[in-house]
């Protein structure tokens, strides 16, 4: 049977979100694809429509502005009907004038990097389309439902689509980051349908369940337990095979970092940064955390052997030769084979980033795809998630914690 709206994931993260942040009895519902706003029990129930639509792009401006009236609500000790709180959270928020033009001019000086000729055919096009767009007064009340229109007339798939969403959500971000517009105005993370079609494919992630059938089925002699740590530590902190080389701890084994620096893509001479490691744990069938994990950063404190890894730059390529002597390594290179996928030493990799796209926090909540960007050691144009929020803030809280001892 399809998935009801009601059932959609986003719609359980928004209920969760108003849950956590609102008071007791605030619901949201679908109101003929608008959504209403209920307060109350009978036969004492409120109720107000927003002007926002039932949909994933609209949720998260749609909680902002919720938690904005809560608070002006509590402040005023209820003795103010919503249709009041909401008129003063919106007259707060339209004392923020956002100057389009000016924006633009602005990002144009922040590029600069780009040529006067690159300028001309891989950003004007779009941002003159938006500036129409948002002059015509449709429906771009914010930043997904902007780039849905703005970019619409470009084919999804091509590159020159890609070209105009890279320069679109690049302007937004700077918008948001740089010139305090609302972060309403982020654009979306992006779908499937815009991968173009010439790009290298991203390797299929693995699942945890087959990330504890790895672990479980190499040798038990000392070569498969240096190998076991190895494809533990990348598959929690979402490890390159090259990070391998270069882990450690700081602050007394406190904290987990890597120093390995990948040069940049397109930028002469520019490496990442070293970064600090954050887990996503690996589950067990019933849903808790493995033990193993927690383990592992004081394993490499202590400077536990890891597998030899070949020369340097070569760390995947000796991954990849051990793995597929395996035979739980070929059984899983038939279950990814079964999706059309590839199951590469990048896979671990690949299962962080899905796990940590996909996997709500404790409080149901889920990561900015900014924050998982940047505890990979990615920029977001690499990440192809251009959905970024404020800058990284208590990125450490975002990702799972160590058990605290009682």
């Amino acid at each position: 049977m399809p998935k009801r709206a009601e059932d959609a994931n986003w719609v359980k993260s928004f209920r969760q979100g108003l849950k956590a942040t609102c008071p007791v009895g605030w619901m949201v519902m679908n109101d003929r694809g608008k959504i209403r706003l209920q307060v109350g029990k009978k036969p004492n129930i409120k109720s107000i429509s927003l002007p926002y639509y039932w949909e994933e792009s609209d949720w998260i401006p749609a909680l902002k502005r919720i938690e904005t009236a809560a608070t002006i609500y509590l402040e005023h000790h209820q003795k103010i009907d919503l249709r009041t709180a909401f008129q003063i959270a919106d007259s707060a928020s339209s004392k923020v004038e956002l100057d389009w033009e000016e924006a633009i001019r602005n990002f144009r000086k922040f590029k600069t990097r780009v040529k006067d000729s690159t300028w001309k055919i891989k950003y004007k096009p779009v941002l003159d389309r938006a500036i129409a767009v948002l002059n015509s007064g449709r429906r771009s009340s914010n930043g997904p439902k902007l780039c849905e229109i703005a970019l619409d007339q470009w084919g999804k798939g091509t590159a020159q689509r890609r070209h105009m969403r890279l320069a679109l959500y690049s302007f937004l971000n700077f918008c948001v980051q740089r010139r305090d517009f609302p972060s309403s105005w982020l654009p979306p993370a992006m779908s499937d349908d815009e991968v173009v079609t010439k790009t290298k494919r991203i390797g299929f992630p693995l699942t945890d369940s087959q990330i504890i059938r790895l672990v479980e089925g190499l040798p038990q002699d000392d070569t498969g337990h240096r190998w076991r740590f190895a494809i533990q530590l990348m598959a929690v902190y979402g490890l390159r095979p090259e990070d391998l080389r270069e882990i450690h701890t700081k602050q007394n084994g406190a904290e987990l970092w890597t120093s390995y620096q990948k040069s940049k893509g397109g930028r002469k001479g520019e490496t990442t940064e070293p970064r600090q490691l954050f887990p996503i744990w690996v589950l067990d069938i019933d849903g808790t955390p493995v033990d193993w994990n927690f383990t592992l950063k004081a394993r490499v404190a202590a400077n536990e052997s890891l597998p030899p890894l070949g020369k340097e730059g070569k760390a995947g390529e000796a991954i990849g030769t051990y793995l597929r002597r395996q035979d739980i390594w070929k059984a899983l290179r038939s279950e990814a084979a079964k999706e059309k996928e590839e199951l590469t030493p990048y896979s671990f990799r690949h299962r962080y980033a899905y796990y940590g796209h996909n996997r709500p926090q404790l409080d149901g909540s889920y990561r900015a795809p900014k924050q998982i960007a940047d505890a990979m050691g990615h920029t977001l144009d690499t990440h192809l998630l251009s959905y970024a929020r404020f800058k990284t803030r208590d990125l450490a809280e975002s990702f799972d914690q160590y058990p605290v001892a009682k």
